[in-house]
């Protein structure tokens, strides 16, 4: 197949970009030889089509990035995506035009099935993020009813594996924690964590989630044009990742030190992984927390 990746050099694009080369022709695409924020950059693709498009990129980052720059988010993600968007209606019609949506959208409130996806309010500190990736959804929607087009939105727990960016961009919560934990270790350096610890999270091996998105996609089985969640099915308090990530690094818990006045988002973001099981008839093993913890903690430890 015929594959264009857009953030091909994140975290998920590196990931997907090597699992795909090896039985597809892709073309992997970040910001240094695709400028999403100008539509004419697409002219490079004009005597080119393909099979799918996977819509990885976005103008974010963890942390509290959100809090800061608000209205740079809306501007800059409304831009990538309708220019996305523009170039599959216009010149890729038939593409199966697959894009990452995220669990911030969900309001907190309500149980985070794929139906209510579009319901309710997002988190405030997330809340510009979350509607930008809401407003990318019904672009889909809308340019598919009058165009009969077919798309994805796929909405993942947070991913975590080998391979994550190390360049000094604020790191999602599970790599904080092992980089902190490590440093502390290694340095006899205060660990210090934001919160109080008890708020919940949900995390989902980075293989486990690229088999599952690529079998939403190319599987002439799944219906299309629909939201689906991948995660892992269950949510642990940060407490509990720092105790699994001590005790794999050998680091005394009880010296973690707990900031309560810190930023720390959603006090629970659980997916529903009830549709994906409906079609997803082959079971497969996926790996467990403490192994996948382990094999990401030795790649990190290489960098610390």
């Amino acid at each position: 197949m015929k594959i264009l990746i857009t953030g091909g050099t994140g975290f998920l694009g590196t990931n997907l970009t090597k699992i795909l080369k090896k039985n597809h022709d892709v073309t992997s695409c970040s910001s240094k030889n695709l400028n999403l924020f100008n539509y004419k950059s697409f002219e490079k693709f004009k005597n080119k089509k393909f099979d799918i498009i996977f819509h990885l990129a976005a103008w974010t980052q963890a942390g509290d990035f959100c809090l800061k720059y608000p209205g740079e988010q809306w501007i800059n993600n409304q831009l990538i995506n309708s220019n996305i968007l523009k170039f599959w209606s216009e010149r890729q019609k038939q593409a199966l035009l697959v894009s990452m949506g995220t669990s911030c959208s969900y309001d907190p409130k309500i149980k985070h099935y794929e139906k209510n996806y579009l319901l309710g309010r997002p988190i405030q500190s997330l809340f510009t993020y979350a509607m930008t990736k809401r407003m990318l959804h019904i672009g889909k929607e809308s340019l598919s009813k009058q165009f009969n087009l077919k798309f994805l939105t796929i909405v993942p727990s947070t991913l975590y594996g080998i391979n994550y960016h190390l360049d000094g961009r604020q790191m999602h919560f599970i790599f904080d924690l092992i980089g902190k934990i490590i440093s502390g270790k290694n340095y006899n350096k205060k660990v210090i964590l934001w919160g109080n610890g008890y708020q919940r999270r949900e995390i989902v091996f980075i293989d486990d989630f690229i088999r599952d998105l690529l079998f939403l996609s190319m599987s002439k089985s799944v219906k299309k044009n629909e939201i689906y969640n991948i995660g892992s099915g269950k949510e642990y308090s940060i407490r509990e990742f720092a105790k699994i990530i001590c005790n794999i690094v050998g680091y005394d818990f009880k010296k973690i030190i707990f900031d309560r006045t810190k930023y720390t988002g959603a006090k629970s973001k659980h997916l529903s992984n009830s549709k994906l099981k409906k079609h997803i008839k082959t079971k497969y093993k996926r790996i467990s927390l403490n192994e996948g913890l382990k094999k990401t903690i030795d790649w990190y430890s290489k960098f610390i």
